[in-house]
Order: C-alpha cells, then structure tokens, then sequence
C-alpha cells in the first residue's frame, strides 16, 4: 500500500487547531497559552528545518557530517537538562555533568546497536545513526534531566536531616542515600512506564510510523522491542552517571554539605 501524503495545509489545520486550544486555556485563566502557543510553533519550525538538514545528510553520508550532528544533538540536549532544574548545580556544573552523562551512555548504546545489534554498512549510515541517536539522547535527556532536578531539590529540602546524619558519623555516600535512590527512581521510571504501557496501552511511536511508512507490522515490532531496550539502558545508564557525579559535587573533600554550590532556584522553561 502506498504511503499517503501529507499536504501543508492539512499541516496548518492541526496547528491552527493547537492554538485554538491554546485560546481556551486562556479564557480559563489556565496559565499554559504561551507554552503551548511557543511549544506548536517550535515544534513546527525544528522538524521542518530538521528535515531538510536531514535529507542533505541522507545525501552526503559521510562520518564528519554525522559526527558533527551528532555533536550539535548533544549539546543541544545538555543545554535542555540544564535549563530543567530548579536548583541547578553552579558553575557550569549542571550542564557538563548532563552532557557528559548523556554522552558516555547515550553515545556507548548507540554504538553498542550499530557495530554490533542492526550492523548496517556502514555502521554510521546516516538513515540508521542519527533516528536512533536521537531517540536514545531524547529519552535519556529526560532521564538525566529528572535525576539530576530530584537530587538537587530533594539535598536542599533535607539539608537539616543530612547535616544530621553527616554529624552521626556516617559518610557523605550513606547520608546522601535516601535522596540518590529518590533520584534515580525519578529518572527511570518514565521508562519503565513505557516498557509496561508498549503494546497494551499504547502504540510506541517509532513502531507507529514505521507501519504508517508501510514496513510490515512483525519487523516494526523487532525494532520496537529493539530500541525501547536500549532506550532503558541507555537512560538507566545515564542516570546512574549523573546522580553520581551531582552528589559527589554537593559535598567537598571534608565532607561537607556544599549547598552554596548550588545556583538560586530557576523558572522552569
């Protein structure tokens, strides 16, 4: 069957429609007009640059050209992580950590799937690297983003109660505890979510337009079940990294609590 296309104004419809919503908000005095307003728009104007970037990349297929998306898509996503949090670590520290975290897990399983799991020739071709690169940094990134907001917010809320326990004799790792097992809880469980509503629930997405595009619904499902795997390697991995590096940050050599480390609370974007 062949794929039906979609004319731009049918495109414009469904925006139009999103900002009709957007006027119902505001007449209810809801508060969320303009993030829905600048949401639908961004949206829009991302994935229709995106793909025309994406099409001059199908074209050339060279590993520099990939790379350096795969460099901006990182950057881009650690800028997201950091400007998430409420109590954002000072310094630049909260985006380097979410960068780095989501750099050695994301890029590692994206590796891990091409060299060895899908093996296309070659394994960076662009139709297969850069979806799945995306997938794994925009699950991961929420991963990341979660942990890192709960471990910040959760040591400045309880600061009394780890001071306390800090002065019991416990070490920084055991009076941090409950906070970092918090933390990590906060970044996996959208996934694990995902994992238990896939095929039930809910339809993945990727699986979706996989069988929109036309590819037969038992080889989307391989896919599927492929990248939603990966997906909770990738963002357990990259949680655990990040916890471990913001809690190490919250303290100094002595073992001190370091809350000045951490930036005034911030509006979230």
């Amino acid at each position: 069957m062949a794929v039906i296309e979609l004319a731009w104004w049918q495109l414009l419809l469904a925006l139009g429609l999103v900002m009709g919503l957007a006027w119902l908000t505001h007449l209810a005095r809801l508060g969320l007009a303009r993030s829905l307003v600048i949401g639908a728009l961004r949206t829009v104007l991302q994935l229709a640059l995106i793909g025309l970037v994406l099409e001059t990349l199908f074209a050339l297929g060279t590993l520099f050209w990939v790379s350096l998306m795969a460099l901006v898509m990182l950057l881009l996503a650690g800028r997201e992580v950091m400007a998430r949090q409420t109590h954002r670590l000072s310094g630049g520290w909260a985006y380097a950590i979410g960068t780095f975290s989501m750099f050695v897990s994301s890029f590692s399983v994206a590796l891990l799937a091409l060299l060895v799991l899908i093996g296309p020739a070659p394994w960076y071709t662009p139709q297969y690297a850069i979806p799945l690169l995306g997938m794994l940094l925009g699950n991961t990134m929420t991963g990341v983003s979660l942990s890192l907001d709960r471990l910040t917010t959760q040591a400045w809320q309880q600061r009394l109660q780890i001071e306390n326990r800090l002065l019991l004799g416990q070490d920084w790792k055991t009076a941090l505890g409950p906070v970092r097992r918090e933390a990590l809880r906060a970044g996996m469980i959208p996934s694990i979510n995902a994992m238990a509503a896939a095929g039930i629930i809910s339809l993945p997405g990727m699986m979706t337009g996989q069988i929109l595009a036309g590819t037969p619904p038992a080889l989307a499902v391989q896919y599927q079940i492929l990248i939603m795997l990966l997906i909770v390697l990738g963002t357990g991995s990259g949680a655990l990294l990040a916890v471990m590096a913001g809690s190490r940050r919250l303290f100094d050599q002595r073992q001190r609590l370091r809350l000045d480390r951490l930036e005034a609370p911030q509006v979230r974007q």
